[in-house]
């Protein structure tokens, strides 16, 4: 793995200013930009982590706060290790926050930090990769909607609600995406039903979209996230290996 520096910035929106985590090889050279969606624990050591591994495999990788409407990261104080049903608290705050992300607003955010990330020198020149997170799958699946000729892949695990019966679900973007796309599903995960499944899958294949999905037998929702009692640290490491794989196509 190669040595990576982390830091702090600053990305401009239509709305204010998203704190982020900047993490990418030291040598200073520019790498391809990698676009890491949050789950709806938010930006904080864990994410760090995770952005600094991908980094190490030779990437520019940017973390926003994507709650940045609501506060500077922290938005909600997290214990070490996240239990939400110890703690249900954490969630009942994290609720209404998450509602207020709609889609209208992480298409303009995706644009915010896209061009961030367009404009930085240690990003070459080119489409962007993304990977998203419970709801980050989400943002993900939109982002590569939204701005097919600035994304190259994306990737989305343990995602939720992607595919409801909804008019504005975020699986009829499908028939807009140009990008190469993962999909790794936990297997026990009510927010994600067999039949959504079933019905994103029908989209992406109808749309002509190049893509895969995977079900992760025995994986509960958040899998990849070792701070929270959902880990599970085999279906985790599946992801990074399924995850590098689709960039190391891409790139």
């Amino acid at each position: 793995m190669t040595s990576v520096q982390g830091t702090a910035v600053d990305v401009p929106t239509g709305d204010g200013v998203a704190d982020a985590y900047l993490s990418r090889p030291a040598d200073g050279t520019p790498r391809p930009g990698v676009l890491l969606y949050q789950d709806a624990f938010g930006l904080r050591p864990h994410l760090r982590a995770m952005a600094d591994r991908l980094a190490g495999a030779g990437y520019t990788v940017l973390v926003p706060n994507v709650f940045y409407r609501h506060g500077r990261s922290p938005v909600v104080e997290l214990p070490e290790f996240i239990d939400p049903e110890a703690r249900p608290d954490i969630f009942e705050r994290l609720r209404p926050v998450m509602r207020s992300l709609t889609h209208d607003l992480v298409t303009r955010d995706a644009d915010a930090y896209l061009r961030w990330m367009e404009r930085s020198p240690l990003v070459v020149d080119g489409p962007v990769a993304l990977t998203g997170y419970c709801m980050g799958a989400r943002l993900s699946l939109l982002t590569a909607g939204a701005h097919p000729e600035r994304v190259a892949a994306a990737a989305g695990f343990h995602g939720g609600q992607l595919a409801t019966e909804a008019p504005d679900s975020p699986h009829l973007v499908a028939d807009r995406i140009t990008a190469e796309l993962y999909f790794g599903h936990a297997d026990d995960d009510p927010s994600l039903p067999p039949e959504q499944r079933k019905r994103l899958e029908e989209s992406l294949t109808a749309a002509g979209v190049r893509h895969r999905c995977e079900v992760y037998e025995g994986a509960h929702h958040g899998f990849t996230q070792a701070d929270t009692a959902a880990y599970q640290e085999a279906a985790s490491e599946r992801h990074w290996s399924a995850l590098l794989n689709l960039l190391e196509r891409t790139f």
